[in-house]
Formats: structure tokens, C-alpha cells, sequence
């Protein structure tokens, strides 16, 4: 842990207190290791971020916290930004967007993955009474299913290799299944979304796609390589395969979509109390430094929260 000076507060800055954070364990990880391709450190940098790649660079995308000097009309709020773990710090005031009343400060720091989430649903297509499969059950996966339960008609199913995540598929609304249990039932999904970062994953993805069904691709292999099973049913049922990353909106929605609304967005779909399910773990952030690789390497680890206070 690093302390660093915060110089003036600028003209359109506000100076936020943290008081809650969240650990990104996928994307983190393979920032910590050192596996953020040469080709992508400008498109994978934090939007705050200090330094650059590779590690060690101050990183991380999730805090709530109050706002205690800047624009009058901002004192006091609580806003979400897109910021390193960082106690005290100046943001542009168009970067800190409000929390809604009606979701806890605590919960609020799941808005980044709920909007990489809803930036993969974007680019799925999901339509009502569609048969949706998602495979991975880490936080973007879990997120994806809740908001895929959420559309009028969908049945989903969530595939994992860990049992323990059927209780938590079952409270968000979904069916669950394991990948073999999923590869030996009617494979006739209209989308796949996979979210595993594994080329198992990716192969139990084709596997249960139906005819010309859309596979959705959510995961970050970094700096590594995947195996592609395009023989068998890949081919025959004319399947298709497309990429979703969370720093750009569709190409469908982008002339009215501004990121900022696509994350005030994300910040209210944060109401429903199952969500709170989804966090994993809590580290005081004077402790994060001496913890931090272990949250990172704990593959049980869904959204670990920081308190700062």
C-alpha cells in the first residue's frame, strides 16, 4: 500500500471519501500477474488509473463513496466512480455518478460488472421466451443470468463445474446444471452466453447451442490462448461466435447511449436485495495489501468487498 499527494482540487473535480470498494478477481488477476497483452494496455487501462502496464500499477474500477468538497450542489452524495482502491481522491464530476436512494451504498459496488452484464445481454439479443444458457457462474456470469431471468419468457440455465453455485442460480431465478449435465440434455439454446474464461467452458458453450444460435464470448483470456472446437456441431449447426467487451456500447445503441447512462443504468438495476448474495467476502482496505493476491487466487472469490471505514 502506497500514499500519494492529491495536489489542488480542480475546478470541475470533486474530492470523494471512500467508503466502500470492490475487487474485480478476473480482470485484477490478470492484471497482477503481468498478463495484459503489450497490444492492449491502452484499451485495458482503468479509466483512473495510475501508471501503466504492467503490474504494479494502481488499478481497480469499483468505489462508493461520499462526496466532501467541490460543487456545492454534489456535497454529501453518495456516487459510484470508476476508480482505483483508493481512500481519498479527486474525480471529474461527471465521473461520479450518483447512487439511487433505493440501493445500499454497500451494494452499489457491483454497478461495473452489473454493467459489463448488461453490455453483454446488449449484444445477445436476448427476446422474450428465448432459451438462454450461460457458462461460467463467477459474478459476470451470475449477473448475466439474473438479468436474462428478468426478460418476460426466458428460461435460463446456469453451467458450472461448482454444485455450491446451483443455491445461488436457483435464488436468482435460474435452472442450474453442471457441464456434463448440460451437455447430455436437448442442446437447442437460442443464445449462449460463456463467461468461464476456459477453453471447457467455450467448448461446453458449442455444445449446447442450437441450430445457427448466437454464442456470446464475456471472457478475458489476457495475454492467453483458447482452444476452439470448430469441427462437429460448430459447423454443421452453423453456429456463430461474437465477441462482448464492456468499453464500448453496441454498435446499435451507441448514438444514444453515452457510457454514463449506460452506467447510471446499471447503478439501478442494483435494487434487488438477492444481489447482496453475490458478495463473497469483506477486507477492512488498511488489511487489502497483505490479502490481496489471495482474494485474487481464490477461485471461490465472486465480488470481494473493501470497507473503508
Amino acid at each position: 500500500m502506497k500514499q500519494a499527494p492529491l495536489g489542488l482540487l480542480g475546478e470541475d473535480d470533486l474530492l470523494v471519501e471512500s467508503r466502500f470498494g470492490a475487487i474485480s478477481r478476473g480482470t485484477e488477476a490478470l492484471v497482477a500477474e503481468g498478463s495484459v497483452p503489450e497490444s492492449e494496455h491502452d484499451c485495458m487501462r482503468a479509466p483512473l488509473q495510475g501508471g501503466e502496464f504492467p503490474f504494479p500499477v494502481k488499478y481497480g474500477y469499483a468505489v462508493v463513496g461520499t462526496v466532501k468538497a467541490g460543487s456545492a450542489a454534489s456535497l454529501g452524495q453518495t456516487v459510484f466512480c470508476l476508480h482505483p482502491h483508493q481512500d481519498l481522491f479527486h474525480v471529474p464530476a461527471k465521473m461520479a455518478i450518483p447512487v439511487p436512494p433505493d440501493v445500499p451504498a454497500a451494494r452499489a459496488v457491483l454497478a461495473a460488472n452489473m454493467e459489463t452484464a448488461l453490455n453483454g445481454i446488449w449484444d445477445a439479443g436476448i427476446l422474450a421466451g428465448d432459451k438462454v444458457t450461460v457458462v461460467g457462474g463467477g459474478l459476470v456470469g451470475l449477473l448475466v443470468a439474473f438479468l436474462s431471468a428478468k426478460i418476460p419468457g426466458v428460461q435460463v440455465t446456469l453451467v458450472d463445474v461448482n454444485a455450491d453455485r446451483r443455491a445461488l442460480a436457483q435464488t436468482l431465478g435460474c435452472r442450474f446444471a453442471l457441464p456434463g449435465e448440460a451437455e447430455a440434455s436437448a442442446c437447442d439454446s437460442d443464445v449462449v452466453i460463456h463467461a468461464s474464461a476456459t477453453s471447457k467452458g467455450l467448448a461446453t458453450a458449442i455444445a449446447v447451442a442450437g441450430f445457427e444460435a448466437r454464442i456470446v464470448e464475456m471472457s478475458w483470456f489476457g495475454d492467453g490462448t483458447s482452444a476452439v472446437p470448430l469441427g462437429g456441431r460448430f459447423h454443421s449447426h452453423r453456429l456463430s461466435i461474437v465477441g462482448s467487451q464492456v468499453g464500448h456500447v453496441p454498435a446499435a445503441r451507441r448514438a444514444r447511449w453515452p457510457l454514463s447512462r449506460r452506467l447510471e443504468t446499471a447503478l439501478a438495476l442494483l435494487t434487488d436485495d438477492r444481489l447482496d448474495n453475490l458478495i463473497s467476502g469483506e477486507t477492512a482496505f488498511d488489511d487489502l495489501a497483505g490479502r490481496y493476491i489471495q482474494i485474487l487466487s481464490d477461485p471461490d472469490t465472486l465480488c470481494h468487498r473493501i470497507r473503508y471505514f
